[in-house]
């Protein structure tokens, strides 16, 4: 009778975990002020609302093992009021607001206070060696227009390198049925990694003087972007998170923009409700890291070892049944187990 109690309560107890998880956006930035020991984060807009989630789930987690003392996991959003205290103990700095400005503060200020930089981009040239990129999820990156502007379907990697170095201006250049309107092509901040996958996917365009430089990633609700001639690129699955699991705000959300196909093949599909696994079989896939230190990834300390319970391939995020929940109900698709949690460095 025990038994059967104890296998009763645990389902009970995990279906509540997995009824939590999809459920819609968590709290934006740490509900407390993080404590030394504790694993922190910054960086990327594409994967902040799902650490979000990650860090209530993973408390919770703790709490429910008993567990009172092992560093908890908090994550700052990208957007909000700056400067930012990310811990007790560090001292104050601009919120960053992408990868790049995550990276910055995370390899210039006091090294205690950032413990991890969420990364929409893999390592490049000019990354400190010393820089480990942990995998996580899988996502794509497509471009977004205005629903029921003169944007078409579909477009070429072709086509948008041209759009975004310049030399094709208007839509009638693209299709000489389409309107005769000059389109504006937008790119995220200049440190975003979806900026700077987008471009490499299409073919690594200098972005000419057409371009307008400054939305910040997979934010559809700027403004600037509610125009029937905008051209905006956009992680797939954070749109298929806001379109299709309630993670959607007021500030974070498509807005008027809808995904659109690239090589006539289609980022979404919308019958799974989950990005085209075709779509992230091509150039546009990419992968999702979590960037760590090396010298305390490989640490036999207890900061070490809390880094890999969170992040490693053993650990909670790709082992954790509510981790892979959180993933897919956040639009991303989740790794083959032995890819999870790897590392590299550039």
């Amino acid at each position: 009778m025990r038994r059967t109690m104890g296998k009763l309560l645990a389902v009970v107890a995990l279906a509540g975990s997995l009824a939590a998880a999809t459920a819609g956006p968590a709290l934006a930035d740490p509900p407390v002020l993080p404590q030394p020991q504790d694993i922190v984060g910054v960086g990327s807009h594409t994967t902040g609302p799902l650490f979000n989630a990650f860090s209530a789930a993973y408390n919770s987690y703790l709490t429910g093992l008993g567990d009172t003392t092992s560093p908890r996991l908090y994550s700052w959003d990208s957007t909000g009021p700056s400067p930012i205290t990310t811990k007790a103990g560090a001292p104050a700095i601009v919120r960053p607001y992408d990868v790049g400005t995550g990276l910055a503060a995370f390899n210039s200020v006091f090294p205690a206070g950032i413990d991890f930089v969420r990364a929409d981009r893999g390592p490049q040239g000019g990354d400190p060696t010393t820089d480990v990129f942990v995998a996580l999820a899988k996502d794509a990156v497509s471009w977004t227009a205005t629903n029921g502007g003169h944007a078409p379907a579909n477009l070429t990697a072709a086509q948008l390198r041209n759009i975004y170095s310049c030399t094709v201006t208007n839509w009638r250049q693209i299709e000489p049925s389409l309107a005769n309107a000059t389109i504006k092509p937008f790119l995220p901040t200049a440190g975003s990694g979806t900026r700077s996958f987008f471009l490499a996917a299409i073919g690594n365009p200098i972005p000419g003087p057409c371009v307008t430089t400054g939305p910040q990633e997979n934010q559809g609700t700027d403004p600037v972007l509610n125009d029937p001639d905008v051209v905006f690129p956009y992680s797939v699955g954070h749109y298929v998170g806001q379109v299709y699991y309630g993670r959607a705000t007021t500030t974070d959300a498509p807005g008027p923009l809808t995904v659109r196909n690239v090589n006539g093949i289609a980022p979404v599909n919308t019958t799974a409700q989950t990005i085209n696994a075709a779509f992230a079989a091509t150039a546009f896939g990419r992968v999702l890291y979590d960037v760590v230190r090396q010298a305390e990834w490989t640490a036999t300390d207890a900061h070490g070892q809390a880094l890999r319970n969170v992040f490693g391939n053993l650990g909670w995020i790709c082992r954790n049944s509510v981790a892979t929940v959180l993933i897919k109900t956040h639009g991303f698709l989740t790794l083959p187990l032995a890819a999870c949690g790897s590392s590299t460095h550039s």
